[in-house]
């Protein structure tokens, strides 16, 4: 699934088990306190917190954008029409309200636009989701987050995956084309229909988080885990390093869990796996959320603690060095990757506990 913890070369074995710690959460909450201690001591010459605030400072990036592009397909009746339309307009309010995400960059299509004119802006054909795509690649710039979502129901032959949409299907391979535009942005792809582990081998990329609510092509029941994918963005509960914000990987792991105990509480086999591959076990989905940069900068502008405000904006500057860095990634010598990439990780757990502290105090 490209999550797990393994061992990596060219890395320290101390900084193998910090990264064992990381991916077992979201963030790296679960760092021990001798990692803070050993990050507190390099880094602080009369043993002040404040030195750990000047630490490994991250330098500013410009602020990136975020684009959310939501699609559900054919419904099939009035009830899942309903309950897609539901999940998908849980998802746009999140990314508007929530994460600040500008109106211009939020793109929701479905089967029946006239369902809800004031949130959908064109039906979920094959034409307007390649234009969607087109237009999101025109405007998004270098590093910006690119979040795409898909509900419906998905199709798998024994050979082609394919997300069913009113007309002519977009199979994985024409949504490898579409990604393909969008070389130089950090993307979120989540397909959360049966039938949808077929799009994993076919979409995963340098730079691309790919979620799948099922782990093959061959797990073709009606899934249970966009219901609880989308409530991740609403339930404080998903948040699971207390940061204030809901990654995809705090999301995905988040319904994963909750699909488990809803078949377990039925007393039925669990007929649908998901599946997240980001290449990095995990990590590049921890630094991708449904928010806009500007919406980050603003909320963390507005603490009036200096320590924690200063605190707040280098982790985010750290989070972006990670997708930055990540999309480096091919062009890279693997152990001046692993290194760079080690470093940023203890970094962004020194900073994350920091918080934390701060926040204890208050």
């Amino acid at each position: 699934m490209g999550i797990s913890a393994r061992e990596r070369p060219g890395m320290s074995v101390s900084g193998q088990r910090e990264l064992k710690d990381f991916s077992a959460c979201s963030a790296c909450s679960a760092f021990k306190r001798r990692i803070f201690s050993r990050a507190v001591k390099a880094c602080a010459t009369a043993g002040a917190l404040s030195a750990v605030l000047l630490c490994g400072l991250a330098r500013p990036v410009a602020a990136q954008e975020t684009h959310v592009l939501v699609v559900t397909g054919v419904a099939g009746d009035d009830e899942h029409a309903e309950r897609f339309h539901k999940w998908a307009s849980t998802i746009v309010d999140a990314a508007k309200k929530r994460g600040g995400v500008p109106e211009a960059n939020v793109t929701y299509l479905a089967e029946k636009p006239d369902q809800d004119p004031t949130r959908i802006r064109g039906r979920s054909t094959k034409e307007s989701v390649e234009k969607a795509f087109a237009d999101i690649a025109a405007r998004a710039r270098p590093n910006d987050e690119v979040f795409v979502l898909l509900i419906g129901h998905g199709s798998f032959d024994g050979r082609v995956s394919a997300f069913n949409l009113p007309g002519p299907d977009l199979t994985a391979t024409d949504y490898a084309a579409l990604l393909a535009k969008l070389q130089t942005q950090r993307v979120a792809f989540v397909n959360t229909a049966s039938a949808s582990g077929g799009f994993l081998a076919a979409l995963t990329g340098p730079g691309r988080t790919i979620v799948t609510a099922t782990k093959t092509g061959g797990e073709r029941n009606e899934t249970r885990f966009p219901s609880y994918f989308v409530e991740a963005f609403e339930d404080n509960a998903a948040d699971s390093d207390r940061n204030g914000r809901v990654s995809v990987f705090e999301a995905f792991e988040y319904a994963r869990t909750k699909v488990a105990k809803s078949y377990e509480q039925q007393g039925l086999i669990l007929t649908e796996h998901a599946a997240l591959d980001d290449g990095n076990q995990g990590k590049l989905a921890a630094t991708l959320f449904l928010e806009s940069d500007r919406s980050r900068a603003a909320a963390a502008a507005t603490i009036a603690d200096p320590a924690l405000r200063a605190l707040i904006e280098q982790q985010r500057a750290l989070e972006d060095q990670i997708g930055q860095l990540k999309l480096r990634q091919t062009g890279m010598d693997a152990t001046q990757y692993e290194q760079q990439m080690e470093k940023l990780l203890v970094d962004l757990a020194v900073k994350t506990r920091a918080i934390r502290e701060l926040e204890g105090k208050k």
